[in-house]
């Protein structure tokens, strides 16, 4: 959307419809003639398959400091050199997930942030959420997809986290786009999400530096 590139990322708990609505947004991309890049994190790297293996056993500070790795060799090695080619990236979970399952599983806001120091900031961060008793009957239907999606009780506290994710987001000055997958079917998400990220690209200037948080 602009000579950087343009960095677009999909967050939200377990069971509200993640994948099918960065699957929606990639093909509503297309269509309007945009190079599209989508990924994930953990990402599909080595790195990011083992974490995301890892993820069952390893907890609290040892899981965080894995997940930040990855998050940097993906930049590094995925993210960064798309959007240097000037295409859009659409990343299936990033920072705001850190913010809230990492905090889950007992580690500070704080040094969450630390570790992930230096990531490049999205130019939109969607956080997709809905009522606790949808997700829970969503998860009941298709299963839990790991240990964070296990304990009933967490769906209520995770909700409260991704709150507070997006306000740490707004305080960051990344654009924050909240959709409730209770209202939004994926295609009307995706026109939504379309349409916030044609308006904030306008306000991305062209650099080929990919833009970084800096710590005050």
């Amino acid at each position: 959307m602009n000579a950087r590139g343009y960095f677009l990322t999909v967050d939200g708990p377990g069971g509200v419809g993640k994948s099918t609505t960065v699957t929606a947004i990639t093909h509503r991309l297309r269509e309007t003639g945009h190079t599209v890049h989508p990924t994930t994190e953990p990402s599909g790297n080595a790195l990011g398959i083992a974490t995301r293996r890892l993820a069952q056993e390893v907890r609290g500070t040892a899981l965080a400091l894995l997940v930040a790795a990855d998050r940097h060799h993906h930049l590094d090695t995925e993210i960064r050199p798309h959007l240097a080619a000037g295409h859009t990236v659409v990343c299936d979970r990033y920072l705001a997930s850190s913010l809230v399952l990492q905090r889950l599983d007992g580690v500070p806001g704080d040094f969450i942030r630390a570790i992930n120091t230096g990531i490049t900031r999205p130019d939109l961060a969607v956080v997709l959420t809905a009522p606790a008793p949808t997700i829970t009957r969503r998860l009941h239907t298709r299963g839990s997809h790991h240990r964070f999606e296990n304990d009933p009780d967490n769906v209520a506290r995770e909700l409260d986290l991704y709150e507070q994710a997006i306000t740490i987001l707004r305080d960051m000055a990344i654009p924050v786009l909240r959709l409730d997958t209770d209202t939004f079917t994926p295609e009307s998400a995706a026109t939504t999400i379309a349409h916030t990220a044609a308006i904030t690209s306008a306000t991305v200037a062209p650099d080929p530096v990919p833009r970084t948080e800096q710590r005050q």
